[in-house]
């Protein structure tokens, strides 16, 4: 077994380090989600924590993890009888992202449940984690369905299995730990709200901080076992200090003062819910155990707040999570408590882990995103300059009009791809339609088709007792109709006559709010944006919705209006994903006003590069964006080249009189 690196050695990430000991006095806090850019050692921060873990007592051979002293009387290893056990180190499990349901919760034995009626059963990753850590890295690519059991078992601290009548629950309490770079998109916002704290960690950018990360982990590199040994003091005083911790915990007193604030506090910021004032009363009494005290301070609440509200504050998809401390000072500065003593050192100065990289270095609160601000682009009047190239014309970005809720756009057929809320297709969870023989290990049990395909062999197979007589032929596994999530690729356009008359804060408005909609239903998105002379890919295909509205956001508008080269753009992007992910299918969505210029032949170079996508039977629709008294209707004649249907602005919202906009019609043409 390779040596762990020291928790003590990580430099600076006070938050992460903080956040995961919380945890490790308190479980009951419940859990901590990393958010940050890759490579700053979220991965290696969570692997180390499992080192500084008290050892557990266990009964031997119990495959649950029961404690000795107070077995779980419901363990399906069990009855125990109360008494000694073994010690052994607390595990650290980690959940694949492409894990299935039955290696996270454990799997029956369908065939003995029903000849035997026995509850053969294998244990999952959740009873592998009791009484450890449980670790998901890039726990925002788990399929919704296994955070949903994985957020489930760590609120209720137990494991249910059930399926076809038969039931097994087992013991599931361990402290969660989820990371996730929030450019490869997000959770959302209900799962957020089950992770008990969350924390934001970035790369230092102080020179001598990043010198000295690397100085320890080329010196890790090259002699593990060296290199934790000099380690080895402050990380024994680390362990000592999380069992002294425990101990205290039970005594720490949270006074109704300090009950007032947390509860202030989270109405304040107008989080939904209970939850957050439990999790903040529970970290704030984790945050005094920690320091050593029995009594919650003000300094606390205010590190408990700081830890546990600001994913659950109440915001925009798009917005990031935050929160404004000089509100959260008013807010407790207005509900003081009388029997808090004040914080003379400043705020959180008694709740910060000890540091393993000496005193003399200053803490990392400066990594952050590259704050250097767009480049401004120069105003220029509202017609379109029609002698220069793409940057011609260029007008100021404008900011998008107010999002509204958008009807309904699917992909016509059955899909097989990614679970998501879009468009049909087969899945493993959803409403049964069928069966069929399995093909591999039987994850969903078809028990009416099981007993059918049985049932006539049962005298040549001599039964004879209550139980049916089944084989591994007789199985049958259950079809499932479900919804999946589709590659919504925007093709928008962004030529002067798009900025005309302000059309361009609508058009803005508009896309904003269908990339709103492939965020609740877990679409991945990409961004081409047409003018000038040429289009570009302003977003590669990406589950990060937020980043395609950060670019939404600061589009320039101007030029000629190159639809040709947008659908041909398109054609490519489209092209090289259907390789990378063939099963995801798209859906293609032009916006435009149709009025294609520059070179020779524009309007029918549009409807030649259309018909690209028609003959590939990609599903698409054209929003139209044509305004003003005199209207042409080119863009419903390019929706009919692409073989998919057009809808106006207003059509679009889905409180519109418009009828309803159902499956684009891939394969439909539309008169010009």
């Amino acid at each position: 077994m390779s040596t762990p690196y020291p928790f003590t050695a990580i430099v600076g990430q006070d938050d992460l380090r903080l956040g995961l000991l919380l945890n490790a006095v308190s479980p009951a806090v419940g859990g901590v989600l990393v958010r940050g850019e890759k490579g700053t050692a979220k991965s290696t921060a969570v692997r180390a924590l499992a080192a500084l873990m008290p050892e557990v007592a266990v009964v031997p051979g119990c495959r649950f993890s029961c404690a000795p002293g107070s077995p779980d009387p419901a363990c399906p290893d069990g009855p125990h009888e109360p008494g000694s056990g073994v010690s052994r180190a607390a595990r650290t499990v980690e959940l694949p992202v492409g894990a299935s349901e039955d290696r996270l919760v454990g799997a029956l034995d369908i065939e003995r449940a029903l000849a035997e009626g026995v509850k053969a059963f294998e244990p999952g990753l959740l009873a592998d984690a009791h009484r450890g850590i449980l670790y998901v890295d890039e726990v925002n690519l788990l399929h919704d369905h296994l955070v949903d059991l994985l957020l489930d078992a760590a609120a209720m601290g137990a494991s249910y299995v059930e399926r076809e009548g038969v039931s097994v629950r087992h013991a599931a309490r361990f402290l969660l730990v989820g990371t996730m770079n929030p450019e490869e998109g997000e959770l959302r916002p209900q799962l957020l709200d089950r992770f008990g704290l969350t924390v934001e960690v970035a790369a230092s950018r102080e020179t001598d901080l990043r010198v000295e990360v690397v100085r320890r982990r080329l010196a890790y590199d090259d002699d593990p076992a060296a290199f934790a040994a000099r380690w080895a003091d402050e990380e024994g005083a680390l362990r000592a200090r999380i069992v002294a911790a425990r101990a205290l915990l039970p005594r720490v007193r949270l006074g109704d003062g300090a009950l007032r604030q947390i509860a202030a506090t989270c109405a304040a910021f107008e989080v939904d819910g209970m939850r957050a004032d439990i999790v903040m009363a529970r970290t704030a009494t984790a945050l005094a155990a920690w320091a050593g005290r029995e009594d919650v301070l003000a300094e606390d609440v205010r590190q408990a707040a700081l830890l546990a509200l600001p994913h659950r504050r109440r915001r925009n998809p798009f917005d990031a999570p935050g929160l404004d401390e000089d509100k959260l000072d008013d807010t407790l500065e207005q509900n003081s408590a009388e029997d808090d003593d004040p914080d003379p050192d400043g705020p959180g100065g008694g709740g910060r882990p000890p540091e393993g990289d000496g005193p003399d270095t200053p803490p990392q609160g400066e990594g952050g995103a590259d704050d250097t601000p767009a480049q401004s682009v120069p105003e220029q009047g509202g017609e379109p300059d029609r002698g220069q190239s793409t940057g011609g014309g260029e007008q100021q970005p404008v900011r998008a009009g107010e999002p509204f809720r958008t009807k309904m756009l699917s992909v016509p057929g059955l899909g097989e791809g990614a679970a998501g809320r879009r468009s049909r297709a087969r899945t493993e969870h959803g409403r049964t339609t069928g069966a069929r023989r399995p093909q591999g290990a039987l994850t969903k049990l078809h028990l009416a088709a099981t007993v059918q395909a049985a049932a006539p062999h049962q005298r040549a197979r001599g039964r004879s007792g209550r139980g049916l007589v089944v084989r591994r032929d007789d199985l049958r596994q259950a079809t499932r109709e479900g919804r999946e999530g589709n590659l919504v690729l925007f093709v928008v356009d962004a030529s002067g006559s798009m900025a005309a008359r302000q059309r361009m804060t609508a058009v803005k408005g508009a896309v904003l709010s269908l990339l709103m909609d492939a965020y609740q239903r877990r679409d991945k998105v990409g961004l081409i944006t047409f003018r000038g002379k040429d289009a570009e890919v302003a977003l590669p295909p990406t589950s990060s919705v937020d980043a395609a509205a950060a670019r939404l956001e600061m589009l320039p508008t101007g030029g000629r209006t190159p639809v040709a080269a947008g659908l041909l753009k398109a054609h490519d992007v489209l092209r090289v994903e259907r390789l990378r992910d063939p099963s995801r299918r798209p859906l293609l969505v032009v916006v435009t006003d149709g009025r294609a210029t520059g070179g020779p032949e524009p309007v029918a170079l549009a409807a030649r590069a259309a018909r690209l996508h028609e003959a590939e039977g990609i599903a698409s629709v054209v929003v139209d964006c044509e305004s003003g008294p005199v209207r042409l209707g080119l863009a419903a004649s390019l929706a009919g080249d692409l073989g998919g249907t057009a809808v106006t602005l207003d059509e679009l919202r889905a409180d519109s009189i418009a009828g309803l906009v159902k499956d684009v019609q891939g394969y439909s043409r539309r008169a010009a």
